[in-house]
């Protein structure tokens, strides 16, 4: 029995968000009386872009036992019957991934060819068929007990503290092709550079809302705070619908779901479908000229006043620490 976890490439490393996974996976090794006994696949990406290989690096992490690499950048319909092959090879009792665009596609696949039930957003490991996972739009928790053979997971990055260990590993490696899938056909890749943290593993996130008035604003009066804190930006549905910014950095139920240690939400409202996915930072601080705002009723802090007097003070306040 082992615990197989899917790791993505992030220009020549291990994306974090996949770190919080592996140490998912090690901790369901741990509940499964099976310490230390965790493989992992990676998939490379497109090597023909100029894409750094991260399998280098994947093969030190501390704990992986065996590595799978997969050139290439394959559909969620051809990596996932590699996931299912990889984790019957092993006898896999659980495949673990983080819940971000790539976990969400490939995990479904992978358990429906397993003929599996996934248990999604995973943010507490219970026991090696228990878990805790958000409901309602994250307004309750539920436990569930799972009764599958192999466990398919998708877990919350935030919710699971990267390995410190990472670099003493030494995994065997293994090389993959990907299958052709006559279905499906993958015609380019566009990725967005950033030398900023990863929004799904950040320790701190400043997120903006449409009260920013508009895109030239919003990165104007965000940069500034977040280059202070080494913080990733995020954005509201409502800001993004508005072209203030990407798609990409959206948080929310319909986004990403973040969970860092600090959490500035600067002119956003608190919509539900916002909350959803940010409830769970440990340390929130709201800035809203509306004092009924729905955002002050899940801060620590709030502060009542206009984001554009205030967010600058704030950068000049911790200039001067």
């Amino acid at each position: 029995m082992s615990i197989l976890v899917l790791l993505e490439n992030d220009h020549g490393t291990v994306r974090p968000s996949s770190l919080s996974a592996l140490a998912a996976a090690q901790k369901l090794a741990v509940a499964a009386g099976t310490p230390g006994e965790v493989d992992a696949v990676l998939f490379e990406g497109q090597q023909d872009k100029g894409h750094a290989k991260a399998a280098p690096a994947a093969a030190k992490l501390a704990g992986v036992r065996n590595l799978h690499v997969v050139d290439g950048h394959p559909t969620a319909e051809a990596a996932a019957p590699i996931l299912v092959d990889v984790a019957k090879q092993h006898g896999a009792s659980h495949v673990v991934a983080a819940a971000n665009a790539v976990g969400k596609n490939v995990i479904p696949r992978a358990a429906g060819l397993a003929d599996s039930q996934p248990v999604t957003e995973v943010v507490a490991i219970e026991g090696a068929d228990t878990f805790t996972r958000p409901v309602y739009a994250g307004s309750a928790l539920m436990t569930v007990r799972s009764k599958n053979p192999v466990h398919y997971l998708t877990i919350r990055p935030g919710s699971f503290e990267t390995s410190e260990a990472a670099g003493s590993g030494n995994a065997t490696t293994h090389q993959h092709q990907p299958p052709h899938t006559p279905q499906a056909r993958l015609e380019s890749v566009d990725i967005t550079t950033s030398e900023r943290p990863d929004l799904e593993a950040a320790r701190v996130v400043v997120a903006g809302g449409k009260g920013l008035k508009d895109a030239e604003r919003f990165k104007a009066l965000l940069a500034p705070l977040a280059d202070e804190l080494n913080a990733a930006i995020g954005a509201s549905r409502a800001a993004v619908d508005a072209d203030f910014a990407p798609n990409e950095i959206q948080v929310g139920q319909t986004g990403k779901i973040v969970a860092p240690e600090l959490y500035v939400a600067v002119a956003i409202s608190g919509a539900v479908q916002h909350l959803a996915g940010m409830k769970d930072s440990k340390t929130i601080v709201a800035i809203n000229a509306d004092p009924d705002a729905p955002i002050f009723q899940v801060a620590d802090y709030g502060i009542v006043g206009d984001a554009f007097e205030i967010v600058p003070e704030l950068v000049k306040a911790i200039k001067a620490v």
